[in-house]
């Protein structure tokens, strides 16, 4: 590590408490796939802030629109109506298929607008007793890091000494929809799930666990709320996630790659039925649906479609699975996921998850662990086969040393 570089992380750890464990390096410029340190090393980006930058860094139609919009128009709050906000809404909503969309800004936001929404359609829709709504949820999600939201975390670390915590929500197995059948009871509003829980390392439920939910939830008028924050827009070789299962969700929660990279945009979408309850006074967010955001996420799902992205998730995805599978290794005890989102398990009797990590940081590779043991791999959607060629040579390379105790 350079002094250039440990003066801003000393700068970071002088200033701010010690919430993240970030790796250490220092990175200053980033253009598609690629990013630089302050020292001018250079990286293949495999984490695309979770998710968040699937067009690539400094995607140049975008950066287009936002230069344009920024210095047009950036932030009116919704006490006004503005050219940008309907645009993108009417966008969003063709492509998803869903009638409405209430826009916020993170996805833990977004989340929360779901939750919201999913109580105020049980109360005045379905006619349950004021204040006993409850909504299921499963073991081992992540959906961000309010005190409502880590109220319903399995994660003892998210939620020790955050109490009290936020009742209403019923916790149960990912993956048996049998749990999710017994978990029902007159007070239940919704379900609120991942698809493929992205924290907890890609873990991915049962084929026919979506469908099985799905009639469940019709069969006892209960909600099915997918969250899609990191999974969707692409990221597994679909718009969504949930496509892979021929279902329908009757709510859906977007963020990250909303917003190109470049703004925090979010999105709860659901019919009229579920969204018409929302009225003026219930909420809301000075910065949700601003003009600079909105004008962005039009053009991110656009630039989905046609630049082919989701296609080139599921080809590229498809091959560097395959790939990786190839090398062999003694150290990967299994590789999960679907599109560009791939979790691979490590064996913790050669090296623990944070460990490779930096040893690929080292080599040029950004990534970053899960659960101790997974090595999440979620590059720009934009990756082409060359850029994957030389990252599983250097991940081959790096594990074939390890496995012969080599640095």
């Amino acid at each position: 590590m350079s002094e250039n570089q440990k003066k801003f992380m000393d700068q970071e750890s002088m200033h701010g408490p010690d919430n993240y464990k970030p790796l250490p390096v220092v990175l200053s410029e980033a253009k598609g796939v690629w990013v630089w340190d302050v020292d001018q090393n250079k990286y293949l980006d495999m984490m695309s802030a979770y998710s968040a930058v699937s067009h690539g860094h400094a995607h140049p139609e975008l950066v287009k629109v936002f230069h344009n919009q920024s210095k047009t128009l950036a932030l009116t709050s919704r006490a006004f109506y503005t050219n940008t906000l309907g645009p993108y809404l009417e966008t969003i909503t063709k492509m998803s298929g869903f009638e409405m969309a209430l826009p916020m800004n993170s996805g833990a936001e977004a989340v929360e607008t779901a939750i919201k929404a999913a109580r105020r359609w049980a109360y005045r829709s379905k006619k349950i007793e004021p204040n006993k709504a409850e909504i299921i949820v499963a073991n081992g999600n992540f959906h961000g890091r309010t005190t409502t939201i880590i109220s319903f975390s399995s994660e003892p670390n998210s939620k020790d000494d955050f109490g009290p915590h936020t009742p209403g929500f019923v916790s149960v197995e990912f993956g048996s929809s049998q749990a999710v059948e017994e978990a029902i009871n007159k007070n239940t509003a919704a379900v609120l799930f991942e698809p493929v829980q992205g924290e907890g390392g890609i873990i991915e439920p049962p084929d026919n666990w979506l469908p099985d939910v799905r009639e469940i939830c019709d069969k006892n008028n209960v909600l099915m709320i997918l969250d899609e924050v990191q999974s969707g827009l692409g990221r597994t070789g679909k718009l969504f996630a949930y496509e892979h299962s021929n279902i329908r969700p009757d709510g859906l929660i977007l963020g990250k790659a909303l917003g190109g990279g470049f703004m925090p945009v979010s999105v709860f979408l659901s019919s009229e039925e579920v969204l018409q309850w929302m009225n003026p006074g219930s909420h809301g967010s000075t910065f949700g649906g601003n003009p600079l955001g909105s004008a962005i996420a039009k053009r991110s799902l656009e630039l989905l479609e046609e630049e082919g992205l989701i296609e080139n998730s599921r080809i590229m995805g498809e091959y560097f699975k395959n790939s990786l599978l190839e090398l062999n290794s003694g150290i990967i005890k299994e590789i999960r996921g679907k599109g560009l989102w791939l979790g691979v398990e490590i064996d913790p009797k050669y090296i623990e998850g944070k460990a490779l990590s930096k040893l690929l940081l080292s080599k040029g590779i950004l990534c970053k662990e899960t659960r101790e043991t997974t090595i999440r791999f979620a590059p720009p959607l934009i990756i082409r086969r060359e850029e994957i060629d030389w990252a599983v040579e250097i991940i081959g390379d790096t594990l074939k040393r390890i496995e012969r105790k080599e640095k």
